[in-house]
């Protein structure tokens, strides 16, 4: 259970060690494709000299570098974990900074290269938070993005018109994840802590939501928000993408 800074009380799905080998698999098969271009491309310009720098350079690239690349500019995942449905999100739920990003992915070296990730995955096992040392020690968490949402699940389509005045650029990614892991289980929850969870979530987003329309219940206002952030996502990455 963590409290984000809107003040709401949300427990975020934890990763285990199977998705996060996964991830480290794919992350990896990555790494050494690029370190056997970096070290051929080294070696026939200046022999097995060369091609050592290159290797080691290249390590601490893919170990240090990359990561860090990814978990903070690319929302918290790199390629390994986008593909697991994983993402890295300090221990308030928040995205990752680059100093915490930075700290993880150095003890990396220590856990992953020095020490074969065997007290990583002790430390995962033993923590209460799925943390590896480096987590502990940045202040960070490794969870599971919620599925995308089903129409069974998520209930009827909103229409664009009906949140194309929202302003949702007050809520927060942490705010997000919480909205869209409700809605993904809300279906599962008993009656009165559905209406109880609802309606926390929406009294403590509403004041951060301009343009909403008055007698928009909870659970509507919660999938009307979720709505115009996906569009605002997806209009982001295609503008950035230009």
């Amino acid at each position: 259970m963590i409290s984000t800074p809107e003040g709401v009380e949300l427990a975020l799905p934890l990763a285990n060690i199977a998705s996060r080998s996964m991830a480290l698999m794919i992350d990896s098969l990555i790494g050494i494709a690029a370190l056997l271009v970096a070290v051929l491309a080294t070696s026939q310009a200046g022999g097995s000299a060369a091609a050592s720098i290159a290797v080691s350079g290249s390590v601490l690239v893919f170990y240090v570098g990359y990561h860090v690349l990814f978990e903070v500019l690319g929302g918290g995942r790199t390629p390994g974990k986008r593909a697991a449905r994983l993402r890295v999100v300090s221990d308030e739920g928040a995205p990752v900074g680059l100093r915490a990003s930075l700290i993880r992915n150095f003890m990396r070296l220590l856990e992953g290269v020095a020490l074969w990730y065997l007290p990583a995955m002790v430390s995962v096992l033993a923590t209460r938070h799925n943390q590896r040392l480096g987590d502990l020690m940045a202040g960070t968490l490794v969870v599971r993005d919620p599925k995308p949402l089903a129409a069974a699940r998520s209930g009827p389509h909103v229409a664009p018109e009906r949140y194309a005045s929202w302003d949702v650029t007050g809520i927060g990614e942490s705010e997000s994840t919480a909205v869209r892991a409700f809605l993904e289980r809300r279906a599962d929850l008993q009656p009165g802590a559905r209406r109880q969870l609802a309606a926390t979530l929406a009294g403590r987003l509403r004041p951060h939501v301009a343009g909403v329309r008055q007698g928009l219940d909870d659970e509507s206002f919660l999938e009307h928000l979720a709505a115009a952030k996906a569009r605002g996502n997806m209009r982001d990455s295609a503008e950035h993408g230009r």
